[in-house]
């Protein structure tokens, strides 16, 4: 047996290709290992070096899918199995209460309770609270959750008008401002040397954050942003509590390094004092939060801090097929500037899978429906709809996959949206579960239960659970999934540990609700490729991947369009086995067919070379290379007029909410809506909805429907023109929705089929 931090002799069999299926999945519920000694096995070389580095600085250089929290949270583990880590001593750090959760989790795993795992923000403002009385005095001043409020009333105080997404901007113009630590009167030179474009004029964010701030000091309130401001201020400025900082915390670990902010890393620093028991864990190749402050160059520039550190490259990629590290790796080959000459060549560690998919289609709603024709294909050959992702460049383009996927009975899920154990139903459902728990056989719920499967879905029966998911998508469906969710995991649960107990389960549930380690919901994900960073999926979907959109049209330096080409790495690497990436032409039915391929695809897709142009399609539907054609007869829909800025028809002003969008008028602007006709269409749509087996919104949504009732639309032009009325829909529903309009009733009759 080897000494307590020298590396034991790896076991080729543990982790060569065949015998390790991932090094970023584990056993849902793994045994704790037995010794320090056992915390290692499972572990590849590199893994295992960086697993029993336990002294000086550690810089580990970690590629999309090589396990890096694997490795990070076994050396850990290692370190305070083997004594020579006290578990209160260390501090581990991230970025998302999600990953803080899953590394809470893993550490409970591999027997190391106590190890404090926080984001930056989670664990300054617990040590701000605890000392602000004595470094402050009184009470700390309230967090506001959201920013917007206090920005619009900054920019009442200057008479400035911004609209919605103007106010988004500006937020997020103060929250960079403040990570970077400059102050309002440097704004307009830190923007300029950023080379940030500001939402208005440099001057006019200057005074709106000085009003912001002086707002905040009015109502005695800070934001996310003073957090780290006022823990770094205390600890510059009282050095006793600096020193019992440190005499806690004497080992940090850092996660997705190549995001820290200048502020971050300050405060690290100020944690660190003198001392240099730091590892830092992060890939310069994934740096895709620039626009908030975050820049990779704290890792880059790690071994010049620490000449001494140890350097680990994981490159052994378990994730993902040898075709999908194959793109992977040509991306970031074609890549330039500082973090591309740091780049890591992933090597796969599975079995070969198929070529990624390439589509083309004509028009965004189009390509729409041919990912959710593929994933209803995918979903009948027995591939879970957890597995499966639609990811795209921004929020504003999820809209268009709901639908598609509504029509076609596929139920999704929204990254993003509320956390699982914070829903209703959950909550309820745990509830319940606690005290059947404590009842037990007194219940008469568990009467006829055999086993703990079979006690949670009595349990679960009774909040509405059932064996057969309900039809359709909407809320409804969203709450079986999450009660099938806990029905599942009991069953991973009882199937793991032999002879556990609903209580066990209980106490189960509640550990992974304060981890935020949530069950997997039965749903196909659509998200952003930011949100998704973190994630993987069997299959994922990479949807927009055009020029103007990937890269987005506002990135138009070097540096920025390299972000993009990260941001697509990053999607491509979410992928295990099945990647398509599509792209459309125009925007909306019968546009202007001016889009192409995105330029990062050059070279790498089938039949692209260097410069490639637009390869060929038809009409209505989609080319796919790599994979059969799939083709969609031209659309009904009377052809559109090229895309121009949304205004209210009301006031004038620019739309950017994707409600008022529908409206064509600003949310609090007059309506001149028949309601008479509204409600008929709102009949005629429950009918409709009834008869499809759907949620009424999956017919035409409320937004929709409200436009059509104040545009009164007498012809299928006026008709196509509304928002929310696509291709299908207005092939489908057209004829009905014109003649109601007309003021003809169709109650009873079948329409619409």
């Amino acid at each position: 047996m080897p000494a307590c931090g020298q590396p034991a002799r790896p076991s080729r069999a543990t982790w060569q290709h065949g015998c390790v299926t991932a090094a970023t999945h584990s056993t849902l519920f793994p045994q704790v290992p037995d010794s320090a000694d056992a915390v290692l096995e499972g572990l590849d070389p590199e893994q295992r070096e960086v697993a029993t580095a336990l002294h000086g600085p550690v810089c580990v250089l970690a590629g999309a899918g090589t396990g890096k929290t694997r490795a990070i949270t076994h050396r850990i583990a290692y370190g305070v199995r083997a004594g020579i880590l006290h578990p209160s001593s260390v501090l581990a750090v991230t970025f998302t209460n999600r990953a803080a959760g899953e590394m809470r989790g893993r550490l409970r795993q591999l027997g190391a309770q106590g190890v404090q795992a926080r984001t930056f923000h989670s664990a300054a403002l617990r040590q701000l609270q605890y000392f602000w009385p004595k470094a402050i005095g009184g009470s700390l001043p309230r967090l506001v959750d959201r920013k917007i409020q206090l920005v619009a009333d900054a920019a009442a105080v200057c008479r400035l008008r911004l609209d919605r997404g103007e106010l988004r901007d500006a937020a997020a113009e103060i929250e960079w401002s403040k990570v970077t630590q400059t102050v309002p009167a440097d704004y307009p030179s830190a923007a300029a040397e950023a080379g940030r474009e500001a939402p208005r004029d440099p001057a006019e964010i200057t005074q709106l954050y000085a009003a912001y701030e002086d707002l905040k000091r009015e109502r005695a309130v800070i934001d996310f942003e003073d957090v780290l401001l006022l823990t770094v201020a205390v600890l510059q400025d009282r050095r006793d509590i600096a020193e019992q900082v440190r005499a806690q915390y004497q080992h940090f670990v850092v996660d997705e390094y190549q995001d820290v902010s200048p502020l971050q890393q300050r405060l690290l620093e100020l944690w660190l004092g003198e001392r240099d028991s730091l590892c830092v864990v992060g890939d310069a190749s994934q740096t895709i939060y620039s626009f908030t402050g975050a820049t990779p160059d704290h890792l880059l520039d790690f071994r010049t801090r620490h000449p001494g550190a140890t350097v680990v490259k994981l490159v052994r990629d378990y994730r993902s097929t040898p075709q999908v590290v194959h793109l992977a790796n040509g991306l970031l080959a074609q890549a330039r500037g500082r973090a591309a000459d740091h780049r890591l060549e992933l090597i796969s560690q599975r079995a070969p899978g198929p070529e990624p998919v390439y589509a083309e289609y004509t028009d965004e709603p189009a390509e729409a429906e041919g990912a959710a024709r593929r994933i209803r294909e995918l979903l009948d050959a027995g591939v879970p709809a957890a597995e499966i992702a639609v990811l795209f460049r921004t929020n504003a383009q999820s809209e268009t996959y709901e639908q598609a996927l509504a029509d076609a009975g596929i139920p999704y899920q929204l990254r993003g949206a509320e956390r699982f154990f914070d829903r209703p139903e959950v909550r309820r459902a745990i509830t319940a579960l606690r005290a059947s728990a404590r009842f037990g056989r007194n219940d008469t719920l568990l009467e006829d239960t055999v086993d703990l499967p079979s006690q949670v879905r009595a349990v679960l029966s009774g909040e509405g659970w059932t064996s057969q998911p309900p039809a359709g998508s909407g809320a409804v469906r969203e709450r079986w999934e999450s009660l099938a969710a806990l029905a599942d995991l009991a069953q991973d649960f009882a199937a793991a540990r032999p002879g556990v107990t609903l209580a066990d389960l209980v106490t189960e549930l509640d550990e992974r609700a304060n981890a935020q380690h949530a069950p997997t919901v039965q749903g196909v994900t659509l998200a952003s490729l930011h949100s998704a960073k973190g994630l993987e999926w069997d299959v994922v979907f990479l949807a927009g991947v055009a020029e103007g959109m990937m890269p987005i049209t506002y990135a138009r330096t070097d540096e920025q369009i390299e972000e993009e080409r990260r941001l697509l790495y990053v999607g491509v690497t979410r992928a295990r086995e099945r990647l398509h990436i599509s792209w459309a032409l125009s925007r909306a039915p019968g546009g202007r067919p001016s889009r192409r391929p995105s330029r990062f695809l050059d070279g790498l897709r089938p039949g692209s070379g260097p410069a490639a142009g637009r390869t060929g399609t038809a009409a209505g539907g989609g080319v796919e290379h790599g994979h059969r054609s799939a083709r969609t007869s031209a659309p009904a829909v009377p052809r559109r007029t090229h895309r121009v800025p949304a205004r209210c028809r009301v006031c004038g002003r620019t739309l950017t909410d994707a409600g008022e969008m529908k409206l064509m008028r600003c949310e609090d602007c007059p309506s001149d809506m028949d309601e008479g006709l509204y409600e008929r269409l709102r009949s005629w749509r429950a009918l409709q909805a009834r008869r499809n087996g759907q949620p009424a919104f999956c017919v035409f949504t409320d937004k929709t429907l409200m436009a059509i009732a104040e545009t009164v639309p007498d012809d299928v032009g006026e008709l196509a023109r509304i928002p929310g009325v696509g291709m299908r829909k207005f092939n489908r529903y057209g004829a009905d929705v014109l003649a109601i309009c007309a003021g003809q009733d169709l109650e009873g009759e079948a329409g619409g089929d």
